[in-house]
């Protein structure tokens, strides 16, 4: 019961949005827009092993245009000239651009309503400097990490590297 009313909670707080108002930091968001473009899927390795798929589809509505991630089985349910209905989707950057994502506390299913688009503004295309990435404890990428000279031994630290 309380999984039932955590994502009705989810639903209630998304907010009905045009493609022009997005931004980087928008989430909960509930888009209709039709499907221009869709690219064809490629395979990226996953964080925790494994591979997925991904492929990216241009969508618009009246006010503008913007580059909407589809993930694994997202891809085949989704083709050009579909107006899809986004329900709680969120927006990330990817190398500086705009992403509209689905996730998985949101929905996509085909919609209507849509019968005019606008590409003349595509949000994806701006490039925004993308906050610097959190290294992890154990120091990798590049550069400091954990360590502290006590005791010459390393005093509950070993090699660099904090002891949990």
């Amino acid at each position: 019961m309380e999984d039932n009313k955590a994502a009705s909670d989810t639903e209630e707080q998304s907010v009905e949005a045009k493609i022009k108002d997005l931004t980087p930091s928008s989430k909960r968001v509930d888009v209709l827009a039709k499907c221009l473009e869709l690219s064809d899927p490629k395979e990226i390795p996953g964080r925790f092993g494994g591979s997925r798929k991904v492929a990216e589809a241009t969508i618009a509505d009246e006010t503008g245009a913007i580059v909407l991630s589809l993930w694994d089985d997202q891809i085949g349910s989704v083709s050009k000239e579909d107006v899809l209905q986004i329900k709680n989707g969120y927006v990330s950057l990817v190398r500086g651009h705009m992403r509209l994502n689905v996730g998985k506390y949101g929905t996509l299913d085909k919609g209507d309503g849509v019968e005019t688009v606008s590409t003349e503004l595509n949000v994806s295309d701006k490039e925004y400097e993308q906050p610097p990435r959190r290294q992890s404890r154990d120091g990798g990428g590049g550069g400091g990490g954990w360590s502290r000279d006590r005791d010459s031994g390393g005093g509950g630290y070993d090699g660099g590297r904090k002891r949990f």
